[in-house]
């Protein structure tokens, strides 16, 4: 029996690392353009000081009333815009893509040629898939937007866990996933080390050295119903 490539629904109605996790390899089909996600980051809607449900009641708003497969679109700094999207109970967002078809389109979009510095970083992403803040709460399972399972022909990738990157709240989190020494992600693993992350550590260091942890997991966090 043929496996269903296009993701449905249920996909997104889990956890938000789950859903993070499992992206990785499928393709992401947008208007005429696509790519192998290759980088994700989770943010947890209940619990996640650094997602925005936590502090922007608008964005709180919008995770309540919109359902799993939704995309949260947004502008970062003004400049850049980023394409996440809704899951049960959380928000992932698209780090970087591997991009596969619409190639010639996305380097007009980018000005640029190399195919690595087309969508490696969630702005480089959204300017080459001409993302604008019309497309904020448009659906990942319609015709024209979608994603794709991988084939069964894919080779298997190794999947690394990280630190999610540029944040000044929640840095302790390893919730950003990358296919391992892969060239289009946005940072390599080990590299995503702020100037936040190490401002906390030395002051967790300075006040109780024994309670820097060493490792940390995703957790289970709570779901929406």
């Amino acid at each position: 029996m043929t496996v269903p490539r296009r993701l449905k629904k249920s996909f997104f109605c889990r956890h938000h690392v789950d859903v993070a996790r499992d992206l990785l390899g499928c393709q992401l089909v947008w208007d005429g353009v696509s790519g192998i996600v290759v980088e994700t980051e989770a943010y947890g809607a209940e619990d996640d000081p650094a997602c925005h449900t936590w502090f922007r009641p608008s964005s709180r708003e919008f995770f309540l009333r919109n359902q799993p497969g939704t995309t949260y679109v947004y502008m970062n700094y003004g400049i850049h815009w980023l394409l996440n999207v809704l899951t049960k109970d959380g928000i992932v967002l698209f780090r970087a893509l591997e991009p596969s078809s619409g190639i010639e389109l996305m380097q007009q979009r980018r000005g640029k040629e190399s195919l690595s510095a087309l969508c490696s970083g969630p702005g480089k992403l959204g300017q080459a898939l001409a993302l604008s803040g019309q497309d904020h709460g448009s659906s990942l399972l319609s015709s024209q937007r979608y994603v794709c399972r991988p084939s069964e022909q894919t080779p298997h990738t190794d999947i690394v866990t990280d630190y999610r990157v540029g944040l000044s709240q929640g840095l302790d989190q390893q919730w950003r996933f990358l296919i391992a020494d892969h060239p289009h992600v946005s940072v390599p693993a080990g590299k995503a080390i702020s100037t936040s992350r190490i401002r906390k550590q030395k002051e967790i260091r300075e006040e109780c050295p024994s309670s820097l942890p060493e490792k940390h997991s995703a957790g289970t966090g709570s779901r929406r119903k």
